[in-house]
């Protein structure tokens, strides 16, 4: 396999799904191995609360290029032997168009922390995956991770136009701006989140030196969407991933009005099929996800003119994933009993995108178990900033909410109503699924995991050796490579 087009890329998953055990182990194996940057900051903070107990939080930071503040991160969330059961972990300020400089700082680390781990020890190619949707952390992430060397940058649920134009910058730690969608801003605004890595870390760009630009890989669903982003790009883009609705997280919605099936799913047809030919006339690789971690659909993926495909949920349930155990264990014995069940939801994402959920018992895997939950938004990576009524002075005329928040809160900020049905907080419940729920002492409420996946998670016994019902990364990747003959 060539270091610069692996065959299988592994897909970016959840919240710390897709950890730096999990993209280390598929980078070893020769494969493209990404870890999910999605509220890294949160999870670093947890480890570090969590005890750290094989140090490797601890030595990670020691590698961050200015000690100061990593010794600062350490002292500030490091508890040896962990934290005791009811005590809630430490919360970071939600972001907004005034981010402290602390919480920019805390995002480079958790980024550069989780590539930097991922990267240890080998010379494999690793990848971080980040959200269009999530918008405010992007910058700080992007050059954390820039900072420990990734190679690969992919991001998806969006339109990711500037993201090229900041990697390019971030090669020579260059000041930027991120432009920011904002709810009922007019077709004149422009609002920019500004980061200056000089800011954050005076003398950077002089003791770090110059960075390798890692390459740009949008997650797509169209070639129309392909065609748009190598137009308006603000720099190079170095292939696709072409991402169809069988693929677990978050979906691109249909195109064309909205209909839903009898299980009030989202209804896909002709118009949502990709024309790969087409998408092979651009002259870019790329790879196709979303049911395709079958030694066959690898080839068939080849033939039509891919570099290979991104798997996601087979890694997911896998040993080496982030997926807290009970939860994965849970998961398998649905699958083995042959009821697992994927339900693509169009309402459970604050984001308005459709997302998929793997039903489970003790998970938020239904409306009712949605409803149940107590509205509690505290982590804020999917709050929406909106502008106010006679908006001047941008920045200080921007509010912030979320439609997983109370009902009341949400409506009282201009929000509708109708857009709370059946929304639920996928940052905490994500969290969870990693094995780090927040404890809320005055209601006495743990936060309880969601669990997402592909439509293929009913299939995920293929990859169990006769008798067993765990599996490696390696199976996975084995049966997809079977060894040449």
């Amino acid at each position: 396999m060539s270091m610069g087009l692996p065959q299988i890329i592994q897909g970016g998953m959840g919240v710390a799904i897709s950890d730096w055990r999990l993209a280390r182990t598929v980078s070893q194996l020769g494969q493209l191995g990404v870890i999910s940057g999605t509220g890294m900051s949160r999870v670093l903070v947890a480890r570090l609360m969590d005890g750290d107990p094989e140090g490797h939080m601890r030595r990670a930071l020691a590698h961050f290029p200015f000690q100061d503040v990593a010794q600062q991160v350490t002292e500030r969330f490091y508890v040896p032997g962990g934290k005791a059961p009811g005590v809630p972990y430490q919360l970071l300020a939600p972001y907004t168009f005034r981010p402290s400089v602390f919480l920019d700082q805390m995002t480079v680390i958790s980024n550069f922390v989780e590539v930097f781990l991922a990267r240890e020890g080998h010379n494999g190619l690793i990848g971080i995956n980040l959200l269009e949707k999530v918008q405010f952390p992007t910058m700080a992430s992007l050059y954390g991770a820039m900072l420990a060397g990734v190679d690969y940058v992919l991001m998806g649920a969006g339109i990711p136009m500037q993201i090229a134009g900041l990697l390019d910058k971030y090669v020579n730690h260059e000041k930027t701006s991120y432009r920011i969608d904002v709810l009922g801003a007019d077709k004149d605004d422009d609002f920019r989140l500004e980061f200056d890595p000089e800011r954050l870390f005076p003398g950077i760009a002089e003791r770090v030196g110059p960075l390798k630009r890692p390459n740009f890989l949008p997650i797509i669903s169209s070639v129309v969407l392909a065609q748009a982003l190598l137009k308006r790009s603000e720099g190079a883009i170095n292939g696709f991933v072409v991402e169809g609705p069988l693929a677990g997280g978050h979906n691109a919605p249909p195109r064309g009005p909205l209909k839903l099936n009898d299980l009030g799913e989202p209804v896909y047809g002709e118009k949502d099929e990709v024309d790969l030919g087409k998408l092979a006339q651009l002259g870019l690789p790329f790879w196709l996800a979303g049911g395709f971690a079958t030694a066959e659909k690898l080839q068939e993926a080849l033939a039509n003119g891919a570099a290979g495909v991104q798997v996601g949920t087979a890694f997911a349930l896998c040993n080496e994933s982030g997926m807290e155990l009970p939860t994965k264990q849970a998961l398998m014995a649905r699958i083995l009993r042959g009821d697992a069940v994927v339900h693509t939801s169009p309402l459970v994402s604050p984001t308005g995108f459709p997302f998929k959920v793997a039903l489970l018992e003790d998970t938020l895997s239904d409306t009712e178990i949605y409803d149940a939950r107590p509205r509690i938004c505290d982590l804020g990576f999917l709050r929406s900033p909106y502008k106010l009524p006679n908006a001047e002075n941008r920045r200080e005329k921007i509010g912030y909410r979320c439609s997983a928040e109370p009902i009341d809160d949400f409506v009282r900020k201009g929000g509708d109503v109708e857009e709370t049905a059946g929304r639920t907080c996928l940052c905490n419940t994500l969290s969870a699924t990693a094995g780090y729920p927040q404890y809320r002492p005055k209601i006495d409420y743990l936060e309880r995991p969601m669990v997402t996946a592909g439509d293929d998670l009913v299939n995920i016994a293929r990859f169990l050796k006769p008798g067993e019902t765990t599996y490696s990364a390696k199976d996975v990747i084995d049966q997809l490579l079977p060894p040449l003959s």
